[in-house]
């Protein structure tokens, strides 16, 4: 599923293409996930934001039309309208050209609210700060993981704590931090360790354009590089970088996490 770094790099591709174009048509796959896309025809643009996994675009007539990509999702403006079968929303812009999203398995979804108004996207109401936003703040992040008795990388991907975390960067940051993924309970200075990790690996995985194991594209079509960087997603079996003992991985709440036993203990 495309994470943050994913999303951020679709949004700042698209922005600026994006931008106070009108929108004069559109068309839908028939499931209500995809059908809100046609609310959007005759409002203008006004620009494309982010929050955590969630692309928002503001209306010129106080709506939202706010995209989730799931795990195979894509947009990108071309000038014609793709022959794809797995093109599930497309928009006419002004100045002939298209918006369309791709979706192969249909988990991602589209909807038009007013502005501000998440109640029909509880996952986006329910979301706690972006992680590139000033609120996540080391202090505000231990005291929002402190009240669980969840493991670590399950509130982290629940975004409550922070918004934009997947599986990858929060493998990533956990090794870093040097925090095993069975724990439930951090010190302060450990969430200030990870607080710290997880900017960086968000940070890395934008500059590398996003990471690509398999479906993402960006906006342009291409790969992020990323998959390059990761010192310990996928790597089970493989030595650790920084110790060398082989890394392991083990299921915890129906994920799957990759860990060092040695730079992480229990």
């Amino acid at each position: 599923m495309p994470e943050l770094p994913e999303v951020e790099t679709i949004r700042r591709q698209l922005a600026p293409r994006l931008e106070g174009r009108r929108i004069q048509d559109a068309r839908s796959h028939e499931s209500e996930k995809f059908t809100p896309a046609v609310a959007a025809v005759g409002t203008a643009v006004q620009g494309l934001n982010r929050k955590g996994k969630y692309l928002i675009a503001p209306l010129d007539d106080g709506r939202e039309l706010i995209v989730h990509l799931g795990m195979t999702g894509s947009l990108a403006v071309t000038p014609a309208i793709p022959d794809d079968p797995y093109i599930r929303a497309w928009w006419q812009l002004d100045g002939d050209e298209f918006l369309a999203y791709r979706d192969i398995r249909r988990f991602g979804r589209i909807r038009c609210v007013p502005a501000g108004q998440y109640d029909a996207i509880p996952t986006l109401a329910a979301q706690g700060p972006d992680a590139l936003s000033p609120d996540f703040t080391a202090e505000a992040f231990y005291q929002a993981i402190r009240k669980s008795r969840r493991r670590i990388p399950t509130q982290l991907l629940s975004q409550k704590p922070v918004a934009g975390i997947g599986n990858i960067y929060a493998t990533e940051a956990l090794w870093i931090a040097g925090i095993h993924p069975a724990k439930r309970r951090i010190s302060r200075a450990a969430a200030t360790k990870l607080h710290i990790a997880l900017l960086d690996v968000l940070e890395a995985g934008l500059a590398n354009g996003g990471t690509t194991l398999r479906d993402y594209r960006d906006a342009g079509g291409g790969e992020g590089s990323h998959q390059h960087a990761l010192a310990c997603y996928g790597r089970s079996g493989r030595p650790c970088r920084r110790c060398a003992t082989p890394l392991r991985h083990r299921v915890y709440d129906a994920r799957t996490v990759t860990f060092c036993p040695l730079c992480q203990p229990r």
